[in-house]
């Protein structure tokens, strides 16, 4: 019985498969424009023109309707742009546009396609920056002036801040870095994106890895700050924080497309770290109360003489 139950019987080979001309075109496509029938997309421009199956009646779809490639065309003849895609919303609204004006009026129908769409913007990331530095360099000098904490300046005795501020900038560093040297893979993220890093190609995980990261060490310096300051105290560092790891993500994002980025990188880690390491790291714990000391000597919070 037991050489019986190893039996297996021998099923035939399949023969190899062999795509047809039409699933060879398809598969073609979706390597290079990186969609396919039956993707979805969302309008966010105000409005989408689309033509009948005859090209000669138009329609509108609006901001916020959702669309589902039906069927994609090639006209050689069209010195605009040769590719058609037809696109549904629903079973009576059915019409062909440009994939030129199509992908200027849609993104993909997902949270993190979206989220990337306007983080990839360079001229708002630049705005984005003039007004960010604007506002930090306002918070952090108010804050400098009335003496509270501050990241790198005036720090608390935690390595997790300065960690989470050379995280984002190392996060922004990579993130340009993808987008300048192959664009072709963060094209085909936006499309299809994930938060596994371990499902996606090397430098692509890398930069996932970072980014929940950051998440992560946030959580963690918010935690570890609270207990070492008051809750008024800790609501102003976490805006001086905040302010500081908004201009780092700006600066070296938009620094990194010119490659200034890469040596303004390994500045920042070395400054960062001797801000840290030289004044803001505590040693010693007072053995009375257990207060954290720069040096021996009298507690400031209790007054025992630690030698």
């Amino acid at each position: 019985m037991l050489l019986q139950s190893c039996y297996r019987a021998e099923s035939p080979t399949p023969d190899a498969f062999v795509p047809t001309e039409e699933q060879m075109d398809s598969i073609s496509f979706y390597t290079t424009h990186h969609y396919s029938q039956n993707y979805n997309f969302i309008v966010v421009a105000d409005s989408l023109r689309l033509s009948n199956d005859a090209l000669l009646d138009s329609f509108f779809v609006y901001k916020g309707d959702r669309l589902v490639v039906a069927d994609i065309m090639m006209h050689p003849a069209d010195t605009i742009d040769s590719v058609w895609v037809q696109v549904a919303r629903d079973e009576e609204t059915i019409g062909w546009t440009q994939e030129t004006y199509l992908l200027t009026a849609v993104a993909p129908d997902n949270l993190i396609s979206r989220f990337i769409d306007f983080f990839s913007d360079t001229h708002l990331l630049i705005m984005l920056g003039v007004v960010v530095v604007c506002i930090a360099l306002l918070v952090v000098s108010r804050l400098y002036k009335h003496h509270a904490r501050i990241v790198h300046f005036r720090d608390v005795d935690s390595f997790y801040p300065t960690l989470l501020a050379l995280l984002i900038s190392l996060s922004a560093v990579v993130y340009s870095s993808i987008q300048l040297f192959d664009p072709e893979s963060w094209r085909h993220y936006y499309y299809h994106p994930s938060l596994n890093p371990f499902s996606l190609p090397a430098h692509l995980g890398i930069f996932v890895a970072l980014v929940w990261a950051d998440a992560i060490v946030a959580l963690t310096a918010f935690t570890d700050v609270q207990r070492r300051l008051n809750t008024g105290e800790t609501i102003l560092y976490f805006f001086g924080l905040a302010s500081i790891c908004s201009v780092d993500y700006v600066i070296f994002s938009v620094s990194t497309l010119y490659y200034v980025g890469y040596p303004l990188l390994l500045a920042y880690i070395v400054f960062a770290l001797w801000r840290y390491f030289r004044y803001n790291r505590t040693r010693y714990i007072c053995g009375n109360c257990g207060h954290h000391l720069r040096n021996k000597g009298i507690c400031p919070n209790c007054g025992a003489e630690n030698v």
